[in-house]
């Protein structure tokens, strides 16, 4: 996998990469997007702990896969309002710690998720060679 930087783009708005190449053959776990939500099904309060719980659960999922952040090749996040999304940023920044090939990122203002007090939820795609 490489992260894909076309010189006529833009440098990227934050640390994530405009574009992730992944070859064929390639094993993937993609993940359903997860809410902030622990298993005692408690809710972390603010965007930035709601974010953080929302990239533990998908990284419990990639490890079920065999994987970790550092095969993550898109992560997609949602957020109830503009003023979330530093917090997120901060929580994808410190999960992406010591990643040196970064994915590809989107993030999306909502109206809201299936309950009110979740402020984020998050969604990840992971890609390794075998």
């Amino acid at each position: 996998m490489h992260a894909l930087a076309p010189p006529t783009l833009r440098l990227p708005f934050g640390r994530y990469a405009h574009g992730t190449f992944v070859p064929p053959g390639a094993a993937m776990v993609l993940t359903s997007g997860q809410l902030p939500v622990r298993p005692d099904d408690s809710v972390p309060e603010g965007a930035f702990e709601q974010a953080r719980q929302c990239l533990a659960n998908c990284a419990a999922i990639l490890a079920e896969g065999g994987m970790g952040p550092a095969d993550a090749v898109r992560i997609a996040a949602f957020v109830t309002d503009r003023a979330h999304m530093a917090a997120y940023m901060a929580a994808r920044d410190e999960w992406l710690t010591g990643v040196t090939r970064l994915p590809a990122s989107t993030l999306v203002i909502v109206a809201g998720f299936t309950r009110p007090e979740f402020l984020v939820e998050v969604e990840v795609t992971a890609a390794r060679l075998p």
